[in-house]
């Protein structure tokens, strides 16, 4: 097997730790490793423990590793969406070659001039999302490249998030023993592989319903346009079984994987299982219409939490309607159910490979994807891809550039024009 040819994400979330190694041949993904640990030290989307979150990730790395007989050694890394902000920023620069024919160098040069922005210091930049190129007062161009002209301009959206949880994820990532090669934001990744082109650009929610929060990334004319988390998830639902059951949590789990049921007139009042009681030899019966009333409840407000989070963001209208994924999506009748709240179009999206056919695995095999789709349009393996050296909490990640002082010096600059750069595969594809 060509090792070049493979990719590794790794999925930070609230329940669990996933680590996914991808080989891709002639554009086809198939996932050949899969590691996956329960979450310690991360709360609502947030690192809580570095020791805890550390031995998780080792723990989903490990599992990966046995799997393959792969060593692991970088990952493309997902950032969450908490903290996240959207901004618009432009850029504008001439020209430089002789001839005005706009080349990669223009293209480097407008990104530099679009995030010169003072960007507060609390604050990290994660990507740049072009909305268009303006070339001598022509607009709406997708890739000015081979064009004539003298003046290149550029609308983009720049993405920045905390800079402490930026910088707590790349701690945690360093000390389990792994580089990264790249970040992306979740929801960018995960979104533009789950919708499809006319959802990207009618105007669609994608909602990925996780264990200790909910995330919303709004998508309008093919670009990412808002994103909003809302602290409530699957280990609500989870902790809502357990307290009316009275059961442990472990049990409560299995239960609502087991026999949940999201949509209550859909549920069966014929299956009944039994449920062991905290503390007690003892156990009580239960029906699945029963428990879908318990997870019916907790989903509605969740609903209606999603709801009022896109009224926030100034949604008006979603032509494209909603898709769910994440953990709690592989719940029974919950598209029902959120067709009913929502009053719209409502879909699952489950990854298709072998292995990872579960919602949860989402943003996963988005990022191995993503990583793919940048490598292939800029023409490299991904031996190549630059890495990015896991700095201390002080200090903005750098990629590694090549092994000249000359360029070591220029890390700083470099590393900025080579994050912005990351999204023009999308763009331009």
């Amino acid at each position: 097997m060509n090792h070049q040819d493979i990719y590794i994400s790794l999925d930070i979330g609230s329940t669990s730790i996933k680590v996914l190694i991808g080989d891709i041949t002639d554009n086809q993904l198939h996932v050949i490793g899969v590691g996956n640990a329960k979450s310690n030290g991360i709360r609502k989307g947030t690192i809580v423990d570095i020791d805890a979150t550390v031995q998780s990730i080792k723990k989903a790395v490990d599992q990966a590793e046995r799997m393959t007989g792969i060593k692991i050694d970088e990952v493309v890394l997902g950032i969450p969406a908490n903290q996240t902000t959207l901004q618009p920023v432009k850029g504008v620069v001439a020209v430089n070659s002789e001839n005005r024919e706009i080349t990669d160098d223009d293209l480097e040069r407008v990104i530099e001039s679009a995030q010169v922005m003072s960007i507060p210091p609390e604050r990290e930049l994660v990507n740049l999302i072009p909305r268009q190129f303006i070339v001598d007062n022509l607009d709406e161009i997708k890739d000015p490249r081979g064009m004539i002209g003298i003046r290149l301009e550029m609308d983009a959206t720049m993405i920045t998030t905390s800079k402490t949880l930026v910088h707590n994820v790349l701690r945690c990532v360093e000390r389990a023993g792994l580089r990264i090669r790249e970040i992306y934001l979740q929801p960018l990744a995960a979104g533009y592989f789950s919708l499809t082109e006319d959802e990207k650009n009618q105007g669609t929610a994608f909602i990925d319903l996780g264990g200790g929060s909910t995330t919303i990334a709004v998508f309008e004319d093919g670009l990412l346009t808002r994103t909003g988390v809302i602290p409530v998830g699957g280990e609500h639902i989870t902790k809502d079984l357990s307290i009316v059951l009275k059961t442990p949590t472990e049990q409560a789990e299995l239960i609502k994987k087991q026999f949940g049921h999201a949509f209550y007139d859909d549920a069966s009042d014929d299956e009944i299982f039994e449920v062991p009681v905290s503390g007690t030899d003892a156990t009580d019966q239960y029906s699945q219409k029963f428990i879908s009333e318990i997870i019916g409840v907790r989903l509605e407000e969740m609903f209606e939490l999603v709801l009022d989070e896109l009224v926030r963001l100034g949604v008006r209208d979603l032509p494209g309607g909603i898709v769910l994924t994440g953990g709690v999506a592989q719940l029974e009748g919950i598209a029902q159910l959120a067709r009913q709240i929502m009053q719209t179009r409502v879909r699952i999206y489950t990854p298709d490979y072998i292995g990872v056919r579960e919602p949860s695995y989402t943003t996963a095999v988005g990022l191995i994807r993503y990583a793919h789709l940048e490598d292939d349009f800029y023409g490299r393996s991904p031996s190549e891809t630059p890495v990015y050296a896991t700095a201390g909490a002080g200090s903005t990640p750098p990629k590694k550039q090549a092994n000249t002082s000359e360029k070591e010096s220029n890390q700083n600059k470099t590393s900025v024009i080579n994050k912005a750069k990351k999204l023009f595969d999308k763009f331009f594809e």
